[in-house]
């Protein structure tokens, strides 16, 4: 009799201990997720601006190295082949170098095509140049880059950006 007592007593007591188990269990897992969530929404909160900054800069960049913006702001009257071409090569490397930073907020993929665009206009930039009279005007290494640019469809820089407005408008998305 004592031991169907003693299953009386602990049997109630156990079901109880396993029910209160169960649900402070998921009472605690139910707070972990709901401050996983609250963290990651005030990370995004925080990090989507500086991501969008991110994006606006980069295409800016690729915007400001297009060769007629180049042009149109570096070439000068009486300005040499030679010149252009240093300055040419000086802004592009710069406008890039300054903005190498934004890579961490872009996907791989994105920045891999950012640097491509780089590599393709240092390469026509010198193409240009060694087909022009380094002590020839500037006009003349100028005409070349716009006439070898304009021949070629979906440059690195426009695909590039293609690239870049499609990763925004999926982050965007999600």
């Amino acid at each position: 009799m004592e031991m169907l007592d003693f299953i009386k007593i602990v049997l109630p007591a156990l079901v109880v201990f396993l029910t209160a188990y169960f649900l402070i269990d998921k009472l605690l897992k139910n707070e972990e997720k709901r401050r996983n969530f609250e963290l990651k929404k005030d990370s995004l909160t925080t990090i989507t601006p500086i991501r969008l900054r991110a994006y606006e800069r980069l295409i800016l960049v690729l915007e400001r190295t297009t060769p007629n913006t180049l042009l149109l702001n570096l070439a000068k009257p009486n300005m040499t082949n030679f010149q252009l071409h240093g300055q040419l090569l000086t802004t592009i490397r710069n406008e890039f170098s300054h903005n190498h930073s934004q890579q961490i907020y872009i996907g791989d993929e994105v920045w891999n095509h950012i640097k491509a665009a780089q590599e393709s206009l240092l390469r026509l930039v010198n193409t240009c140049a060694s087909e022009c009279n380094p002590n020839g005007p500037a006009s003349e290494l100028a005409e070349r880059i716009i006439q070898v640019y304009q021949m070629s469809n979906n440059t690195p820089s426009e695909i590039a950006a293609i690239m870049l407005k499609e990763e925004v408008r999926n982050y965007l998305a999600n």
